[in-house]
């Protein structure tokens, strides 16, 4: 193999793996995986722009809905470049430097869609719990510093992860286990100790992922506890019906991501082959779904994509 060759073989360099098993195949491969690209960054583009287009859907929780879809655009803008050249070139050796920059960034805007979950859980125990002061308390300065602050967050938390490895000594050859750079695989593979780079990845999944996922737990106990006191039937159904999305938005992002962990733990020495759909399923499906989750339960979304459509054509 290239990446095994002593002649081509860059100690800055990291070395990319495809589909184990399916080599041959890449080809044909890459025409479902562009085309879930495709989906996944058409679909959370329309739904940011029928969102800004439309005055009528600047309210919070559509607000909040803009900010989950320019996190799943970044998610899959930071994958792109490297699983497509993979398909299409065979592109495997990535600089080293070019690996950490995007490790970075997977995991930082990972972080701040997990950070959005949560504000929109926020958002839906406000909007049930309070209806009258529903906009008063969620206020667009509001919104813009929960924003903000979730973003601060993330970078300031995964910004010591590529200063760390940078600083390790590598003197193998460095093949990682998927098409781009995460950082469970990047710490695998200095020839030194890399225990405060294990404790600070621990340390940052349960400051974020883990407390996140506990306050999103209780938030919607919370609404479910505010819903069974209302007195109407189709009083508590309204309310429930508008947890749908944001409910099913963290089933589809926290659901592969424990299933990734349950694999990797549980299943170790598994084929390559499923770590590599597990991985890819935790990357690739909450990107592709919740813009068709929200297109279709959100009546104003679709309206607004539709308001859209009828704009360009007027237009044209």
């Amino acid at each position: 193999m290239k990446a095994e060759s002593n002649e081509s073989f860059d100690p800055l360099s990291v070395f990319l793996t495809g589909v184990p098993g399916l080599e041959a195949q890449h080809g044909w491969l890459s025409l479902p995986v562009f085309t879930l690209y495709t989906v996944a960054i058409a679909g959370n583009t329309l739904n940011m722009a029928a969102v800004q287009a439309d005055p009528a859907l600047h309210e919070p929780m559509y607000l909040f809905l803009s900010m989950l879809a320019v996190t799943e655009v970044g998610v899959s803008v930071s994958t792109l470049p490297t699983v497509m050249g993979i398909l299409w070139f065979e592109a495997r050796q990535v600089g080293f430097d070019g690996c950490l920059a995007q490790m970075f960034f997977i995991h930082t805007v990972s972080c701040m869609e997990s950070g959005v979950l949560l504000a929109m859980s926020y958002d839906r125990f406000v909007a049930i719990y309070n209806p009258l002061r529903y906009t008063a308390i969620l206020t667009l300065p509001r919104i813009l510093s929960l924003g903000l602050g979730i973003t601060l967050k993330s970078v300031t938390l995964m910004a010591p992860l590529p200063v760390l490895l940078r600083r390790l000594p590598y003197c193998h050859t460095n093949i990682l286990s998927h098409a781009y750079c995460l950082h469970s695989d990047l710490i695998q593979l200095p020839c030194a100790d890399t225990k405060l780079n294990s404790i600070l990845g621990l340390a940052i999944v349960l400051a974020t992922f883990g407390l996140d996922a506990l306050l999103i737990v209780v938030s919607y106990m919370l609404i479910l506890y505010t819903v069974l006191g209302i007195a109407s039937g189709e009083g508590r159904r309204k309310a429930l019906n508008t947890c749908v999305s944001p409910i099913c938005a963290v089933l589809v992002y926290y659901v592969p991501m424990i299933g990734v962990s349950v694999i990797h733990r549980a299943a170790a020495k598994a084929s390559p082959l499923v770590h590599t759909l597990m991985a890819s399923t935790y990357l690739f499906v909450p990107p592709v779904l919740n813009p068709i989750i929200y297109s279709v339960k959100t009546k104003p979304i679709r309206q607004g994509i539709a308001a859209l459509f009828s704009c360009k054509r007027e237009f044209l």
